[in-house]
C-alpha cells in the first residue's frame, strides 16, 4: 500500500483530503506545518508528499529541498492558488514532480497522483532500443510529444502551468528544437484555442516590409502597395501571434511594437484609423534577449513587456531518452505521407539515432526519418538507409559528395572545363556549409559571420541547395 504524508496548516482540507485518499486505497499521515511535516518525513517511509505551498513556518520550496535532501527519490506534488503560477514553476524546476491547484477537485488530485506513480515506475526502465512502449507516449496536440526524459518533463509542466494564463512568453532554443510547435501548444491548450494562431518569421521580413507584415498597409501608402492587405496583428485578433527569431526586428521596428502592445491598438502603415487588438504574444530566439538589450541590440521595454514568461528548449542531445519516442513519431508521418506501412527500425539504425550529437536537432531526426523511410521499401529501416554522415562521422560529407574534383583529386583537376566563377562559387557553398555546421545552423549567428542579413543567407542557401537538406 502506497503512503502519502499531507502537509497543509489547513485542519480541514487536510482532513478531508486524507479520508478521500484513504478511500482510494492509500495509507495517510497529517501534518499542520512545515517543521513537522518533515519531521513525520524522518520517521516514516512514504511515496509521496503532498505540501501546501503557503505554509505558517516554511515555503513549500524549503520542506521540498528539504524533504529531496532526504530521499530524492520520493515524489511531491505542491498544492497552490491559482495565483502562484510562477511559484509552481520554480519548485518543479527544483525537483517537485507536478502541482496542484485550489479549489481541490477529487478528479484531478486522483489524475495526478495516478501520473506521479505511473512515471515513478516507470522512471528506472530504460527505454528499449529497438521497441518503443506505446503507452509511454501522451501528447498535448498533435506534435508536441510528453516523452520519457526529465527535461521533457519539465517542458510538459511550464507549457501546463502557462497555457491557461494570459501571460507573454518567450521561448529559447537552438535552431530545430521545436519552438513553434512549443508555441503552437501554449495556445491550442489555452482559452483561444479555437481563435487564430498566427505565426510569423521575423528572420525573414526587410526593414522595409516588417511594418507591412506586422500592422497591415492601405493602398498606394507604398510603391507596390496595390490593395489594402491585413496585417498578422489583425489576422490573431482574439487569438494567439508567434513571432519567430524577434530578435531580427529592426529598432524602429521594435518602438512601434512596444507601443501596439502599451495601447492594444494599432493603425495599418498609410492608414489613419486605430483599431483595437487583442492578441496574446508568443515570441522565440536562439539568442539570450536580455543580453541583446545590454548590447544595445533589443530594447529593454520590449524584452520587459516580452519577459512575462520563459521557457528554454533543450537540445535534443539532452534528450536522449525520447529519441525512440521521437522515430516513431516522425516514422509514422512519413508513413502517412508515402503511403508505406514501415514497422520500425533496426537495432544498429536506433543505437545510431541515441549515440548522434543532432546538430540539426528535430528538425534534422524528422527530415532524417523521412529520407531513410523513402529509401526503404521492406518492413524495417535499416542503417544502409542513414545519411552517410550518420554512419561514418565524417564532418562534411556533402562536400565530398559535391566536389569531387577538389577533394578527392587535387593534381588532378581540369583547369579547361573550370572557370574563376564556378571555382567562387564552389568556394562560397563550401564556406556556408562548413560555418553552418559550426554554429549549429543557427542561420542569425551565421548571417552575422558571414556580414549578410539573414535573408540573403537564406537565398544563398537556396540557390546551393542547402536548404533542402537542413530545413523542413
Amino acid at each position: 500500500m502506497k503512503r502519502i504524508l499531507i502537509i497543509d496548516d489547513d485542519l480541514d482540507l487536510c482532513t478531508l483530503l486524507s479520508n478521500f485518499l484513504k478511500k482510494k486505497g492509500f495509507e495517510t499521515e497529517m501534518a499542520f506545518s512545515g517543521n513537522k511535516g518533515i519531521a513525520k518525513f524522518k520517521e516514516g517511509n512514504f511515496d509521496m508528499v503532498l505540501c501546501d505551498y503557503r505554509l505558517g513556518d516554511k515555503d513549500g520550496k524549503d520542506v521540498l529541498r528539504e524533504i529531496k535532501s532526504i530521499k530524492p527519490s520520493v515524489i511531491v506534488i505542491i498544492v497552490t492558488g491559482y495565483s502562484d503560477i510562477k511559484t509552481a514553476v520554480d519548485v518543479i524546476k527544483q525537483g517537485a514532480f507536478d502541482y496542484i491547484s485550489k479549489p481541490l477537485i477529487h478528479e484531478e488530485v486522483m489524475a495526478v497522483i495516478n501520473n506521479a506513480f505511473t512515471k515513478a515506475g516507470n522512471v528506472e526502465e530504460q527505454v528499449p532500443v529497438a521497441g518503443i512502449r506505446k503507452e509511454s507516449r501522451k501528447s498535448l496536440n498533435d506534435d508536441f510529444i510528453v516523452g520519457n526524459d526529465p527535461t521533457t518533463h519539465q517542458l510538459h509542466q511550464q507549457i501546463k502551468l502557462v497555457a491557461p494564463t494570459n501571460y507573454s512568453v518567450i521561448i529559447y532554443g537552438e535552431s530545430g528544437t521545436g519552438k513553434e510547435v512549443v508555441a503552437k501548444t501554449i495556445h491550442n491548450n489555452s482559452e483561444r484555442r479555437d481563435m487564430p494562431f498566427i505565426a510569423l518569421d521575423c528572420g525573414t521580413l526587410s526593414k522595409e516590409l516588417a511594418g507591412s507584415e506586422l500592422f497591415g498597409h492601405m493602398k498606394g501608402s507604398f510603391t507596390g502597395a496595390l490593395g489594402d492587405k491585413e496585417g498578422h496583428f489583425e489576422l490573431a485578433n482574439g487569438g494567439t501571434l508567434f513571432l519567430d527569431e524577434v530578435a531580427n526586428l529592426s529598432v524602429d521596428i521594435q518602438a512601434a511594437l512596444l507601443r501596439v502592445i502599451q495601447e492594444r491598438r494599432f493603425k495599418r502603415v498609410g492608414g489613419v484609423k486605430e483599431m483595437p487588438i487583442d492578441v496574446r504574444i508568443i515570441v522565440a530566439s536562439n539568442e539570450n534577449l536580455q543580453q541583446a538589450y545590454k548590447k544595445g541590440r533589443f530594447r529593454e521595454d520590449l524584452f520587459h513587456r516580452f519577459n512575462e514568461f520563459s521557457i528554454s528548449l533543450p537540445p535534443l542531445r539532452n534528450r536522449r531518452l525520447d529519441i525512440p519516442l521521437f522515430a516513431e513519431f516522425f516514422l509514422q508521418k512519413a508513413n502517412n505521407e508515402l503511403q508505406k506501412n514501415i514497422a520500425g527500425f533496426s537495432d544498429e539504425v536506433m543505437n545510431t539515432f541515441t549515440h548522434y550529437n543532432w546538430p540539426g536537432n528535430l528538425r534534422e531526426f524528422k527530415n532524417v526519418v523521412r529520407r531513410t523511410a523513402l529509401l526503404t521499401s521492406g518492413d524495417t529501416i535499416e542503417i544502409s538507409s542513414l545519411p552517410p554522415e550518420m554512419v561514418s562521422g565524417d564532418p562534411e560529407p556533402e562536400l565530398t559528395l559535391a566536389f569531387p574534383e577538389s577533394r578527392r583529386q587535387p593534381d588532378n583537376m581540369n583547369f579547361d572545363s573550370m572557370n574563376l566563377k564556378d571555382a567562387a562559387l564552389k568556394a562560397e557553398r563550401e564556406t556556408i556549409l562548413s560555418l553552418l555546421k559550426k554554429v549549429k545552423y543557427n542561420k542569425t549567428k551565421a548571417a552575422k559571420i558571414l556580414n549578410i542579413d539573414r535573408k540573403t543567407l537564406y537565398n544563398k542557401m537556396k540557390s546551393f541547395g542547402i536548404d533542402e537538406q537542413y530545413e523542413q
